[in-house]
């Protein structure tokens, strides 16, 4: 495996976008975040991925959003860049913009609405790794893209010069310790869902890039540190501790995220209540659910 990739493990914040109430960027939030996720032990930050709302933000912003969290981590933990998009050349022009910036690494996800085939995907893949020179990291979520990354066409991105890793959200632990096996630390597996990622992460995977982190990075710091050990008194620390926080794992999706984690975060006192349409703020419904959550995973005391 490659120093990048092995550089690049356990808790990984897919870090929220701050906003305020209309819509533009809260920079301070942003850098306080960016902070607090070190204090608290997270050990890497994912800038404008899904739940930065990369969606919506526009390519200048996208940009500040990653050169701001790179200036406030200032080197202490890896940086990684969400850089994925539908066409080919914007990603390679996204990914090239990361690497200026300074950027550890790149996130790409697979190319959404389109639905490439194996073979496209292949190739998008490969042309994005050969155009710029970052470390880069596949990312395969078909409930949001519409297309899913096959774990044969993962095997052959591994021989690709700067691809170190794939971000894994299908959930499925079989799939991802098939990949886990057939790839034999080529480069790293990450999981990317949060209720079944230290069992992943028991099964050989490097880290979980992390939804539930942003409300409980240090719970989640500690359930990867856990399980990346492995023996048999730290897999079951993991599990107590994962236990501990199933409940954010569940409600931080009973909408589309990030509209629950940043209304959470927000009754966290820690952002403004800020997102941009198509989202909404999370409905009334679900507030009462997601902040007894918070309180029975220890996130917020009475």
């Amino acid at each position: 495996m490659t120093q990048q990739a092995t550089s690049i493990h356990g808790s990984i914040v897919a870090l929220v976008t701050p906003m305020h109430n209309d819509g533009s960027v809260d920079w301070d939030a942003l850098k306080k975040l960016v902070e607090w996720h070190i204090e608290q032990g997270t050990h890497s930050i994912v800038a404008v991925g899904t739940t930065g709302e990369s969606a919506t933000l526009d390519v200048e912003e996208h940009a500040q959003v990653i050169e701001a969290v790179i200036k406030a981590a200032a080197g202490r933990i890896p940086i990684i860049a969400g850089t994925g998009a539908n066409s080919t050349r914007e990603a390679i022009e996204l990914t090239e913009t990361a690497r200026k910036l300074g950027a550890d690494a790149a996130l790409l996800v697979t190319p959404y609405y389109n639905k490439p085939t194996q073979e496209g995907l292949y190739q998008h893949y490969k042309a994005v790794a050969e155009a710029v020179d970052l470390p880069q990291i596949l990312y395969n979520v078909p409930g949001r893209t519409g297309v899913d990354m096959h774990n044969d066409t993962v095997i052959r991105l591994a021989d690709v010069d700067r691809i170190v890793g794939i971000k894994d959200a299908t959930g499925d632990l079989n799939r991802g310790h098939d990949l886990i096996n057939r790839l034999d630390q080529k480069i790293a597996v990450y999981s990317g869902d949060d209720a079944t990622a230290y069992r992943l992460i028991l099964l050989g995977a490097q880290g979980n890039i992390s939804v539930t982190a942003n409300v409980a990075p240090g719970v989640m710091s500690q359930v990867c540190e856990a399980a990346k050990v492995g023996n048999r008194e730290q897999a079951e620390q993991a599990e107590q501790l994962n236990n501990s926080i199933a409940v954010l794992h569940q409600i931080l999706f009973c909408e589309s995220n990030p509209i629950p984690v940043k209304w959470a975060l927000s009754d966290m006192g820690l952002i403004g209540t800020g997102i941009r349409l198509p989202l909404t703020v999370l409905a009334e419904s679900y507030q009462p659910q997601v902040h007894q959550a918070l309180l029975d995973s220890g996130v917020i005391v009475r």
